[in-house]
């Protein structure tokens, strides 16, 4: 195998994010096979080059040739138009200048976005990945595995303490409590309780990660609504509340977008 393609091999894979061992798990290969194709000291079998171009999201022409950029006006202009392709290995559609690529046939389903997300699903498994970072995919035996800063948030989510306090457990206790003594307007009444129960969760996601549009502020308005109509009648004006979920998430989204682009 020549330099071009090894460089190209080890180019593409430091692209996905990938190591040579996690690769090498991929494929079902050695660590070791892995450096030999990048160090051009080998060459891939057909079966691993099909797999490289297809965990790669690229063709095997790409993968060995690398791509070729088109010579005539025509070819050019060809490729600025959405192109589709019937043949009989399947059905693939390509974008303007090639960025969003679809390929369906009996290899499996192959997306590419021209933003680096890819999903792919063949008899290997399920594959996506956002931006060239791998997020999620599922190898032969059908084992989910997940990126480390997938994990990372899951985990955090996990063993956050907030998140682990047993809210319901305390709604179910409240409105015992409420109906046994009759406060809060017993049974009748007390039941909304349980309604604060996405508002507590919520809440805390939104604090952790400090995105308020987070915050399920329906709920709290519907809250606020029976509150007013059962214990004052005030179903009307109270019905005004809901007029502020629109306004509450449009400044939540506009301070979100403030703090990104900061």
């Amino acid at each position: 195998m020549n330099i071009e393609i090894a460089n190209r091999l080890y180019e593409y894979r430091k692209r996905m994010g990938l190591t040579q061992e996690e690769l090498a798990e991929r494929i079902g290969v050695s660590r070791q096979a892995v450096s030999k194709w990048e160090r051009a000291e080998a060459s891939p079998d057909t079966d691993n080059l099909i797999e490289l171009s297809r965990i790669y999201g690229v063709t095997l022409d790409e993968l060995l040739k690398g791509k070729e950029e088109s010579t005539s006006s025509e070819e050019a202009k060809k490729e600025e138009e959405p192109q589709s392709e019937d043949t009989d290995e399947g059905f693939h559609v390509r974008s303007e200048h090639g960025e969003d690529k679809v390929d369906i046939g009996f290899r499996g389903i192959h997306i590419n976005a021209k933003d680096g997300t890819r999903v792919s699903i063949d008899k290997n498994g399920v594959f996506v990945s956002e931006k060239g970072e791998e997020k999620v995919y599922t190898d032969s035996d059908g084992h989910i595995h997940k990126s480390a800063d997938i994990l990372e948030k899951e985990l955090e989510h996990r063993h956050n303490p907030w998140m682990m306090f047993p809210y319901p457990v305390v709604t179910i206790i409240a409105y015992l409590l409420f109906g046994f003594f009759d406060v809060c307007g017993g049974w009748s009444f007390g039941w909304i309780v349980f309604l604060t129960i996405p508002i507590y969760y919520t809440l805390v996601e939104a604090i952790m990660k400090k995105n308020a549009s987070i915050f399920c502020y329906p709920v709290l308005v519907v809250i606020a609504f029976l509150i007013l109509g059962f214990t004052m009648n005030l179903w009307h004006p109270g019905w005004a509340l809901f007029l502020t979920v629109p306004i509450y998430y449009f400044i939540t989204e506009a301070i979100r977008k403030r703090h990104k682009n900061n």
